[in-house]
Order: C-alpha cells, then structure tokens, then sequence
C-alpha cells in the first residue's frame, strides 16, 4: 500500500515510523525542512521538501497513492491559513485527479468546538471557534470534508492537546511550578502520542469516514492535572487564584465515546504523569 505524510512533524514522525516498520507500505513524506530530511529518510521510502499550498507539487506527491495523512501543525498564528486552510484547498484540487487515493486521515484539535465552559461536548455539537485559529481550523475541517465521495473516504480526527515522548506533560507545563495562575476549573482534555499513532491505523484500516474525537477518559480540570503532575515530581505547585477567571479559549468536556464505539481502543485512557 502506497501511503503519503503531509506534514511530518511530532505526529507524522511516528506515523511513518510505525508504517514503515510494518513492512506492508511505501512510504512518502514532505516536510517544509530541509534538516528534517535526514531524520525522515530513516522511516520512508520518499521525502519531499515543500509547502502544503504548493498545488502542483502536492499532485506530484500524491501520485499512485492509496491513503494520505494530512498532519500539519503552524509555527506561529500568523501562518495559520496557509498551514491549515490553504493545504487543504490544494489536497482537495489534488485529490479529484488521483482516483488511486480511497482515503485521507487529518489531525484537527477540538480547538473548533471554543469555550463551553466546561460542558459536555460530542462531534454533532454545534462549532462555536473562539478565536481566528480556530475559525481557520474549522474551514479546513469543511474543505476537506467537501472531498468525501464513493471512492475517497474522510476522516477527521479532533486532537486533543498532544503529549508523549520528547513532549512530556513536566516538559509542556514546569514553568507553571509555584506561579500564581488564575481559575484552575477549566477542563483540559489531552491524548498520548501512542493513542494518535493508534488512532490513524484504526482508522485506515477500517477506513473511517467522517468526524471523531481523538482525547482520553481523563477530563482532568486544569487543577487537578496541575497539582498531580508537580506533586509526583516534586516541585512546588501551582497557587490557583480563584477570583479570576481561566483565559483558555478551550474549556470543553469533549467526548470520546464515537470512536471507542468504533471499536478503538485507548492504549493509555488515563493521563501519564
């Protein structure tokens, strides 16, 4: 099976790892790095430097492919669009051309669904993005939707926040050890590198269409994630200013039972510390 990576970064990196130790797939990557190449040539067949909103290269890449991985991440909000929306344009102009492809997978966040301050939240709730990121999210989700066909199955996968190996919860959140925050009521939702990994070859090969949430069962509020992660380290916690109120745009309890209804199983349903 021919299979492509658009965009191989902390997630797309494992993807192709995992693929390309089973064996059963060729495997063809782009980056926007050249240093990234090296690293990249040691889990797949084919490495192309580009950019997702470069059509006619995309088309190049996507030749003779049976299913794509769309997993891009920004390095900055100012290139939001043409990360996000304008790759998925172009995937969408890309993929009406090459009838080989019967599946595209994308990593999203549940960034698309706001601030529902701490309510229940599922794939058919209504979006309600809380800022321009998460609108510019949210239109990609559509774009690459408008390309679900008979032939070309889509799925949407809306990450929580992203954590494993190399980017440990200690690593994300140590600055915070012994500093004054304010709310601590926020409900966090997160999902371990290993799950997403899992997630994506889940959905591959029982060619998953349409939207799934991608978090664990731990739906720890800010506090309680917090106060765990440096009393099992050691460190000072943090000191909760409850008079005011968390900034997060994203307080939602989001659900995870479509997928698991699926037949996925969670690998780590519960937080690692």
């Amino acid at each position: 099976m021919n299979v492509a990576i658009i965009g191989c970064g902390y997630v797309g990196y494992k993807v192709a790892e995992y693929w390309h130790k089973k064996g059963d797939f060729v495997v063809t990557v782009t980056t926007t790095s050249s240093e990234r190449v090296p690293a990249l040539k040691s889990v797949s067949e084919r490495v192309v430097i580009t950019r997702g909103n470069d059509l006619d290269s995309l088309k190049s890449v996507l030749h003779d492919q049976d299913v794509v991985l769309l997993s891009v991440g920004a390095k900055g909000a100012e290139v939001y669009e043409e990360t996000y929306l304008q790759t998925a344009q172009s995937l969408v102009l890309s993929l009406q051309q090459i009838p080989s492809i019967k599946q595209l997978i994308y990593t999203g966040s549940y960034a698309v669904y706001g601030d529902r301050n701490g309510v229940w939240v599922d794939e058919e709730t209504p979006l309600a993005p809380a800022n321009l990121n998460a609108q510019i999210l949210r239109k990609a989700e559509d774009v690459l939707l408008s390309a679900s066909s008979e032939n070309l199955r889509v799925c949407i996968f809306r990450l929580g926040g992203i954590y494993g190996p190399g980017r440990e919860l200690l690593k994300i959140f140590n600055r915070y050890s012994g500093v004054t925050r304010p709310g601590g009521d926020d409900i966090t939702n997160w999902i371990h590198l290993d799950d997403i990994v899992g997630a994506i070859e889940f959905a591959r090969h029982r060619r998953l269409q349409g939207i799934y949430n991608l978090v664990d069962d731990a739906h720890l509020t800010s506090r309680d994630l917090l106060d765990s992660l440096f009393e099992k380290h050691n460190l000072p916690k943090v000191i909760w200013d409850t008079s005011i109120k968390s900034i997060r745009p994203y307080n939602a309890w989001v659900s995870n039972e479509k997928l698991k209804e699926a037949g996925y199983q969670l690998i780590h349903p519960q937080i690692i510390f």
